[in-house]
Parts: structure tokens; C-alpha cells; sequence
């Protein structure tokens, strides 16, 4: 067993599907599914926090029928507290906010466990690791982002490497049972240095979508080269 952080944890490949066909979203979810995801990740986008508008409720509600894997917002919204609900209802079991949306981090993350929901924290690329030092025990999963968040397609930031590994060893440090998440320009050629500096949920779009041999040998390829760079 390698002694490089994170490595106690599987691998998951987690799509967003921004790239995804929006008319046929339901069989879009059902072929990542089939395609061996390990949840879904749905890009919220309020046009407020972030420039773009995306995923209502109701949208993600009527594709959660469509699969059975794990369903998570990713909440880059500036209300994140009035909208947790709505998304909980559409079947997310897991939501993720974004710290610098949160006035008050504490109780917005206490607020989604108390909706019967996994709460998650996300930090822009600028936002330092201090930001989440404190609420830890609160939450299932930190995600890194590694490009800014709003729109898809972005080149990966490596300069985010670091941040990676801090987050991990003071999630380790602490003795803290939570998921390490990237998103942002992951694909082959970026996926390695993402997973051996400690993370082990990976989100993909485009590099998933863009694949000519299809989103099963996508899936496979990301998950081996993850796989690979943790040792």
C-alpha cells in the first residue's frame, strides 16, 4: 500500500453532465450509468454567483428515475440555504456548497444534514484551506476546484496540486471520514496528478463526452490512470 495520501479511499468517477445532450438528459444519465459512473454530478448555476443558468430542481427531478447512483448538486448559487430543499426533493443525496457563498458555513451544512442530505463544501481556486478548517466533522466530501467555477471546458490549474494534498492531510490529520473531490479539466492527461495528490472522487465532462471510443472506455481509462497514480 502507498503511503501517499488519499489512498484509502476507492477511486469514483463522477460525470457532470453539462456536456450531456439537454433534450434527452433522462437517457443521457441512464447511458453514464450504463457506462459505469459512480454518481452524477449536476452543475447548479444560478447566474448570480456564477455568469451561466443551468439545472433547476424539477429538471433533476424528472431524471432521477433514469438512474439509481448517487445523485450530487454542486450548488455554485449565492442562496444556497433557500435552494438546499428544492434539490434534496429532486433526489440529490448529496449537496455541495460553496464557501464563499456561505455567510454562515456552520449552519448552512448542519442545515442539509438536518434535510436528510450528505452536506459538501467546495473551494475556489483563491479561497485557502483555512476557509473549511473548522467544519470538517460537518461534512462528507471537500471539493477542490480546479478551474473557476461557471463554465465548462476550462483548462486544469496543476498550481492546485498543493491545496489537494493540504486539504487531505488535514482531513487526515484530523481523523475525519470525508471524500476528497476534484473538478475542473480532469481528463487523461490531468487525472494522475489530481489523484496522487490526494483526491479520490473525480469529476469529468468533457474529456468523458469527447471520447471516440464512447463513455464506457472513457470511464474505464479515467478510473485505471487514477488507479495507477495512487500506487
Amino acid at each position: 500500500m502507498s503511503d501517499r495520501p488519499g489512498t484509502d479511499r476507492p477511486i469514483e468517477i463522477a460525470p457532470s453532465v453539462l456536456p450531456a445532450d439537454f433534450a434527452k438528459l433522462g437517457e443521457e444519465v441512464a447511458a453514464l450509468e450504463a457506462a459505469g459512473v459512480d454518481r452524477i454530478q449536476w452543475d447548479v448555476m444560478d447566474g448570480r454567483f456564477v455568469p451561466n443558468l443551468t439545472f433547476g430542481p424539477d429538471v433533476i427531478a424528472a431524471c432521477r428515475p433514469h438512474a439509481s447512483v448517487l445523485f450530487e448538486a454542486h450548488l455554485m448559487v449565492e442562496a444556497p440555504d433557500e435552494l438546499a430543499s428544492r434539490y434534496v426533493d429532486a433526489g440529490c443525496e448529496l449537496l455541495i456548497v460553496h464557501a464563499e457563498a456561505c455567510r454562515h458555513l456552520h449552519r448552512t451544512l448542519g442545515h442539509i444534514r438536518h434535510l436528510g442530505a450528505r452536506p459538501a463544501v467546495a473551494l475556489n481556486p483563491s479561497t485557502p484551506v483555512d476557509a473549511i478548517a473548522h467544519v470538517l466533522d460537518l461534512v462528507d466530501l471537500v471539493l477542490v476546484m480546479t478551474v473557476n467555477p461557471g463554465f465548462g471546458g476550462q483548462d486544469y490549474i496543476a498550481t492546485m496540486e498543493p491545496k489537494i494534498a493540504a486539504v487531505r492531510a488535514m482531513v487526515l490529520e484530523g481523523g475525519h471520514d470525508v471524500d476528497i473531490e476534484v473538478d475542473g479539466g480532469v481528463g487523461p492527461t490531468t487525472i494522475e496528478g489530481a489523484a496522487s495528490a490526494g483526491a479520490n472522487v473525480l469529476v469529468a465532462g468533457s474529456a468523458l463526452y469527447r471520447d471516440p471510443r464512447g463513455l464506457g472506455h472513457a470511464v474505464h481509462e479515467l478510473r485505471s490512470l487514477a488507479e495507477a497514480a495512487r500506487g
